[in-house]
């Protein structure tokens, strides 16, 4: 029964957390491999994992430590593709569409804990002390990155250039677009 169950719960998470490995990593083939090693490693233990009080924190910190992971055994850049894999219909209502490219260009230059931090207090929604949870952190280190973070990526030349020919900007307070 725990085969079943843990099938289950992939399934049902494998879409959410490619899209957190996706902008983590930068390349979607790379995303996939990420959360399928998670998913490899929490299966091991699934017995275990399962009667957790909350399973998804525990792959979710899982899927970010083995991005860090590998991130450092390669310790290489790389540089992210000028047309995202997926496309929406024209018609589709996805504000914000036409700066994801801008956007994933600046995350790539960030640290790579900046870069989890950032993407899970601003793309997952996930409060400061959730954040600090999933990476084994302080509070206060949380507040730091993402600060620092988002310094960075009001300062990108792409993001600069997108919020110029847009007329949106960063707001300094909650990093929202305004």
């Amino acid at each position: 029964m725990r085969a079943a169950d843990f099938e289950e719960f992939a399934a049902t998470r494998w879409q959410r957390l490619v899209r957190t490995a996706y902008l983590l990593t930068g390349d979607h083939h790379e995303a996939e491999d990420v959360v399928q090693a998670t998913f490899a490693k929490v299966f091991r233990n699934w017995s275990r994992i399962s009667r957790l009080d909350e399973p998804d924190a525990y792959v979710r910190r899982a899927l970010v430590n083995n991005n860090l992971s590998r991130h450092r055994r390669r310790r290489v850049r790389q540089l992210l593709v000028p047309v995202l894999p997926d496309r929406a219909d024209a018609g589709g209502g996805h504000r914000g569409l036409e700066e994801r490219p801008a956007l994933l260009a600046a995350l790539a230059e960030l640290p790579p804990r900046q870069r989890a931090v950032v993407v899970l207090r601003y793309w997952e929604d996930l409060g400061e002390a959730r954040v600090a949870e999933v990476l084994g952190c302080s509070v206060g280190n949380v507040k730091s990155q993402a600060s620092r973070g988002l310094a960075k990526l009001r300062v990108h030349p792409a993001l600069a250039a997108h919020a110029a020919a847009t007329g949106t900007a960063v707001d300094d307070t909650e990093g929202e677009r305004r």
